[in-house]
């Protein structure tokens, strides 16, 4: 557990068997490769190259249709403020190769978060090409391979992954390049606008209508990118999607932090069958909104008043907190109407011998001893760790032929991490003020116990207190967990919203940007 808080979300998230038969091993996706050529790759070798280029030619059936693709595999520099270079990073860029004309065909550049964590999970289980092997629930499945996304947003856009410092291949030159040139909210904010920069002009595509994606930390990361594009590098984008988002710098504090996670309380407990027929029988789209009334209406001003709460009413509430969230009511009130996230997980199955994920909450784990005040390790990350790891190494080698000895990190060390100064939600407000063309859309598992799907609501509401943005905000829900694309449902309705998102953002021609 200390390894997933160290380096997965570092506190800043408030926030079945398949057939085997039915997966494609890697060299099903390998026949589909027409040529590839290559440029400093150093291959079998530790050596950091700041900028490698190693291009294949692929094909993949997305919705019923044939799309031949360009996948560039490669490094390039970030430079410093003397236009030296101080590291390279990774990136996996896919361009449909049947299009002659890129000035109206968008360009996605995809964040993973952590913030010290690769990109590997939307590029190998959710927006690309290919799928890694898991069942329709996401648990692993052996052998690990892969097989093609047919509903991958390949059809509709370019996609680029990005692998920051210190993640995936990317590293700095060498050890006297000071961690502080990358390693904080705004430090990342700023070196990877200038990187972005140095891709788009390098890849001809300041025409196109450009979007950003970022999941967990990555949702901190692209919603400073949003107005630092704008502000420094002058690039104006089309749309931002938030995947499961952090509370992007806006202060909570306890009373109100302790609230806004019944209704993910109330999901997972709902997902369990923890709950009294009454409210177990209904439908989850119909329990929620109740849960989320009973939170707003009553469940933040009683923890607001604190002591000056009545013995009388605070059972009231209790009550109904522990209809809502499958705990005992005397649990409720032990830990004055405030239970922590890790008692829940470890709580809510403890009679049953298991404990839940943190991340993706429909995921059980085993501890050493029932008792106790949180889970011994997470069990959703250990599950995603089997599966990705051997995929993205196998994938990357086999199929879009980058070899090198250095190690792929999932995860790197990224601390000291600064996190000072962090007003990301009023950066992605304010690039919006601004920008009458840009878009957001956020997407939430329901499951999800680390970003919780209403607090990512809440996000919205007070980025836009005065309503003038709504318009171009939305917000969808995912009966999954954090990464709710590992859901295979879920991963056609998930990309099915991106693809309307493009489209719904994308401009009419002649039209003009403005109020």
């Amino acid at each position: 557990m200390k390894l997933f808080y160290t380096l997965f979300l570092a506190g800043w998230c408030v926030c079945q068997t398949a057939n085997a038969q039915k997966m494609q091993p890697a060299k099903a996706i390998s026949d589909t490769k027409k040529s590839d050529t290559s440029v400093n790759t150093e291959v079998n070798s530790r050596k950091i190259v700041t900028e490698s280029t190693v291009v294949t030619q692929h094909q993949v059936n997305i919705k019923g249709q044939r799309i031949p693709y360009k996948a560039v595999t490669g490094t390039l520099p970030v430079w410093d403020e003397t236009g030296k270079a101080i590291a390279g990073l990774f990136y996996t860029y896919y361009e449909r190769s049947d299009v002659k004309d890129r000035s109206n065909r968008p360009l996605v550049i995809s964040f993973n978060g952590g913030p010290g964590s690769a990109s590997v999970w939307m590029h190998i289980a959710y927006t690309g090409p290919v799928l890694l092997n898991i069942d329709d629930e996401g648990y692993p499945v052996q052998p690990y391979g892969y097989k093609e996304n047919k509903s991958s947003i390949l059809d509709v856009a370019d996609i680029v992954y990005i692998d920051p410092v210190n993640t995936g291949y990317s590293r700095a030159i060498n050890k006297d390049i000071p961690g502080s040139k990358f390693f904080g909210v705004n430090a990342d904010i700023k070196y990877l606008a200038e990187w972005i920069n140095t891709f788009v002009t390098r890849n001809n595509r300041w025409g196109s209508p450009k979007f950003l994606i970022g999941e967990s930390y990555g949702t901190t990361r692209v919603s400073g990118l949003a107005l630092e594009l704008q502000n420094s590098q002058w690039m104006y984008l089309n749309g931002v999607v938030l995947v499961s988002p952090t509370t992007l710098g806006i202060e909570r504090g306890e009373a109100l932090s302790a609230a806004l996670r019944l209704p993910y309380f109330a999901a997972t407990a709902w997902y369990h069958k923890a709950l009294k027929s009454d409210l177990q029988g209904k439908t989850l789209s119909t329990l929620l909104p109740e849960v989320e009334q009973f939170t707003m209406n009553e469940l933040i001003p009683a923890l607001a008043k604190g002591s000056q709460l009545g013995d009388e009413q605070k059972k009231v509430i209790a009550a109904k907190m522990a209809a809502f969230s499958g705990l005992s009511e005397k649990i409720i009130l032990q830990h004055n109407l405030d239970v922590p996230a890790d008692y829940f997980w470890k709580e809510l199955l403890r009679d049953q011998g298991f404990t839940i994920g943190r991340l993706d909450s429909r995921y059980r784990g085993i501890d050493k001893q029932d008792a106790g005040e949180g889970p011994d390790y997470n069990a959703e990350l250990s599950s995603w760790l089997h599966s990705f790891t051997p995929a993205i190494n196998m994938y990357i080698r086999n199929e879009l032929n980058y070899k090198t000895d250095l190690k792929y990190n999932m995860f790197g060390s990224v601390y000291p991490w600064d996190n000072t100064g962090n007003r990301t939600a009023e950066n992605l407000r304010d690039a919006m003020a601004q920008n009458p063309s840009l878009h957001l859309m956020v997407q939430s598992g329901y499951f999800d116990g680390a970003c919780d799907y209403f607090n990512a609501k809440y996000n919205l509401w007070q980025m836009d207190p005065g309503g003038k943005l709504k318009d171009r905000m939305s917000w969808k829900g995912y009966e999954s967990g954090h990464m709710m694309y590992l859901r295979s449902a879920d991963l056609e309705k998930g990309n099915q919203d991106l693809r309307d998102f493009i489209s719904k953002s994308l401009p009419k021609a002649g039209v003009a940007s403005k109020f």
